[in-house]
């Protein structure tokens, strides 16, 4: 990409980067073939080859016959004189006991540095390359005046709860990629896009290397942005004809699409939101997780049983009465390209079983039930996606995102 053109190339149609027609959406699975898990090898420690140890020869005793006792001793003297001189090995005999407990513990004491050495070394390497821990940078006890953390022991991500240090010192040195897919399309698209993209450039995981993936259909004006080293932005286009069949559907497979056919080779996270948000301060490398979900607002506060899940026992995304987590926002999600891809193809999977069914479950209820079986690995507290038509609560101490509202239009 060339310094003074952030956007990636013009509108490229209705194709991918490498110029594929993107398919109609029919309701029919991706088809994408199971993708394999990257497996991080482990560090292994290399032993080097330890020095052999040599017993010491045992060689025979000059013979000398007719010799007086004292003859006898000057010759033991000489020989031991000469072999020593000559390089040879001393006799096993003429070494005191002692002496030789000595050089093999030297010998062990040695052996064991060395070793302990390796194994500090692989240690560290370990420390470098492994994964970081939760309770290296999460600590739920700052926040008592809410819930941290889940039943399944995932960490809900407040104000106050995370070292962000930790987490940038360790997010550099692995130096990730984070894509964030949006789609400007719709009612309202022209008057969010400029905001969000202006916003989004601004506060999304700064200092780390981005990739936004616009997808737009032809009527949208797409706002110019200052160059930057670390933001890529890339565009593709959506018919208006495509768009209406059903938004979140088109925007939940053109992004499957796009995750199989480049997505998932360039960006170790990614998230998917809606244009009709404004980032207000960093939305950092906190949220960063292999499955993170956005808890709603509105309903974090409210009782559980009154949740709006999809209680039809015929659709594939009932959560009967009486079970249920959370209730979960469908303007942010995140993880993995994997993890991303996962929950779309369960997602168009459960809106093909309700279209035999003849019914019409929303995206939200869809997204609900997936996460109700596959529990997030992180959670996003209502500070990241807050609707400004609600009252501010005292648990909210500071707005990441602030979610548009229809009723403010």
């Amino acid at each position: 990409m060339r310094r003074g053109d952030p956007w990636q190339g013009a509108l490229q149609g209705s194709t991918g980067p490498a110029g594929e027609t993107l398919p109609e959406p029919a309701l029919q699975p991706l088809g994408q073939e199971k993708l394999r898990t990257r497996l991080r090898a482990a560090p292994a420690v290399e032993l080097g080859q330890g020095g052999r140890s040599c017993d010491l020869v045992t060689s025979p005793r000059p013979e000398c016959s007719r010799a007086t006792n004292e003859g006898e001793d000057q010759l033991r003297d000489s020989t031991k004189t000469h072999s020593t001189l000559l390089g040879k090995p001393l006799l096993s005999q003429d070494i005191h006991p002692q002496e030789r407990m000595n050089s093999k513990r030297k010998k062990l004491v040695l052996t064991s540095f060395v070793l302990s050495l390796m194994l500090l070394g692989h240690y560290f390497r370990n420390r470098q390359t492994g994964e970081l821990q939760l309770s290296e940078w999460f600590n739920p006890r700052k926040r008592p005046d809410v819930i941290t953390i889940t039943d399944w022991l995932a960490p809900i991500i407040w104000e106050g709860t995370y070292n962000r240090q930790v987490l940038e010192k360790y997010h550099q040195r692995q130096n990730v990629t984070v894509g964030l897919a949006v789609c400007a399309v719709g009612r309202f698209a022209e008057e969010y896009v400029d905001a969000f993209i202006h916003s989004a450039n601004k506060h999304f995981m700064t200092g780390h290397n981005v990739i936004f993936y616009i997808m737009a259909d032809t009527s949208i004006n797409l706002p110019e942005v200052k160059p930057d080293p670390l933001r890529t932005f890339k565009i593709y286009t959506i018919s208006p004809e495509r768009w209406w069949y059903d938004p979140n559907l088109v925007r939940m497979k053109t992004l499957g699409e796009h995750i199989i056919l480049h997505i998932q080779n360039e960006v170790e996270f990614l998230f998917s939101m809606t244009m009709s948000q404004i980032f207000h301060s960093d939305f950092g490398v906190e949220t960063l997780g292999e499955s993170v979900a956005q808890l709603h607002a509105w309903w974090y506060f409210k009782n559980t049983k009154n949740y709006p899940y999809e209680r039809r026992p015929q659709s594939a995304a009932c959560i009967p009465f009486g079970q249920g987590d959370f209730y979960y926002d469908g303007s942010i999600l995140g993880g993995t390209p994997q993890e991303v891809l996962k929950l779309i193809e369960e997602y168009i999977k459960g809106v093909i079983h309700d279209n035999k069914n003849k019914l019409n479950s929303t995206f939200e209820s869809h997204l609900n039930k997936y996460f109700f079986l596959n529990k997030p690995t992180k959670l996003l507290s209502p500070e990241y996606n807050w609707d400004l038509m609600l009252r501010l609560p005292p648990q909210i101490k500071f707005v990441k995102i602030a979610q548009h509202s229809e009723r403010s239009l």
